[in-house]
């Protein structure tokens, strides 16, 4: 029996991907409407994709599906050998995936996961109606790939705090927050920057920063007192973390690489997401979103550019804090939930 009013994440394992482009942003919506949303774990064994095959056939024929990232092989002939049983496909991928499995300053292990989605990555196109990409630039590499490719901006699916925090500038008592949460993917970056932060955090006791690295932390950074090095944590722990985290200041530096050109805007919506200020590099994607001195700062790669940025957001308080309502306010435009949700009701079958 057809079913389209029906959307069918099969999911791979990529939840944030999964969450901020379609079940945390799009979906609630949709439910509203009396569409129904579901996500099935595609487990990577063929015996899994046989056993099921059959009762997912009944249930979500006619169904849209949307597959995030990567699909196992076994999956991915299920679903051919059973296309016209579906509607529309979307493949939604929010990394250059071919630039990561060659860019040799990432850890060896995540490359070799990058290259075997990649190698994977010709057969999802194939199969899928259109390739939705987190950016312009990530979008414009899949363009000679397949014939129907669109772009569909990070939205912002985390609450925003007041914010507070900001009353009182920063003192010995009171230091404010400043954090850095991205990957181990942006280890480089971070070590790019770090002689800047060690700079500034060895003189300024009235700044603690977190670095979300563990043990991957910077040797330079873990033996200053004002910082700390939480492990990372899995994604929904995050998530609750984020949703609690104050940040007065949060970093986002990004190397010209192939990779890091690929990227979303995402980070500017964390940063406000804990109510912070972040200091981006001076390039894409932070370019589209970020007002140099209004809502952030964009920085240069020097040395001086990064403990400049720095002291101007510690030494003047009250327009750092106009900085972070700004933030605030731009994040919750151009993350608009709405956004996709138009996105997706318009590929509605």
């Amino acid at each position: 029996m057809s079913q389209p009013n029906m959307w069918l994440v099969l999911s791979d394992g990529a939840k944030p991907t999964e969450d901020i482009y379609f079940l945390e942003s799009a979906a609630p919506s949709l439910r509203q409407q009396g569409v129904g949303v579901e996500r099935v774990v595609a487990q990577r064994f063929f015996a899994a994709a046989r056993l099921h095959g059959r009762a997912l056939l009944r249930r979500y024929a006619g169904a849209n599906v949307v597959i995030c990232r990567s699909l196992a092989p076994s999956w991915v002939s299920w679903l051919k050998r059973h296309r016209h049983w579906f509607g529309y496909i979307a493949y939604l991928i929010d990394d250059d995936i071919a630039a990561a499995a060659e860019d040799t300053a990432l850890p060896a292990a995540y490359r070799q996961r990058m290259a075997g989605i990649a190698k994977r990555q010709p057969a999802l196109l194939e199969l899928c109606d259109e390739v939705v990409a987190c950016s312009d630039v990530l979008a414009a590499r899949f363009l000679p790939l397949h014939q129907r490719v669109s772009v569909l901006p990070p939205p912002l699916i985390a609450p925003l705090p007041a914010l507070e925090h900001f009353e009182q500038p920063p003192s010995r008592q009171k230091p404010w927050q400043m954090g850095f949460h991205g990957t181990r993917a942006h280890l480089n970056d971070l070590l790019h920057i770090t002689p800047s932060l060690w700079a500034v955090l060895n003189v300024r006791q009235d700044l603690h920063c977190e670095v979300m690295l563990g043990q991957y932390t910077p040797v330079a950074l873990t033996a200053l007192e004002n910082n700390s090095t939480p492990e990372p944590l899995p994604w929904h722990s995050f998530r609750h973390y984020q949703a609690s985290k104050r940040l007065h200041i949060g970093l986002a530096p990004l190397l010209q690489t192939p990779f890091n050109e690929g990227k979303s805007f995402i980070k500017f919506l964390d940063i406000a997401a804990m109510g912070g200020v972040g200091i981006y590099s001076n390039r894409y994607p932070y370019t589209e979103v970020v007002r140099h001195g209004e809502n952030g700062l964009l920085v240069g790669d020097t040395p001086g550019e990064w403990r400049a940025a720095l002291q101007q957001l510690l030494n003047n308080s009250e327009a750092t804090a106009n900085m972070a309502q700004q933030a605030a306010a731009d994040a919750l435009r151009v993350g608009a939930l709405h956004h996709a949700v138009d996105f997706w009701q318009a590929r509605q079958r």
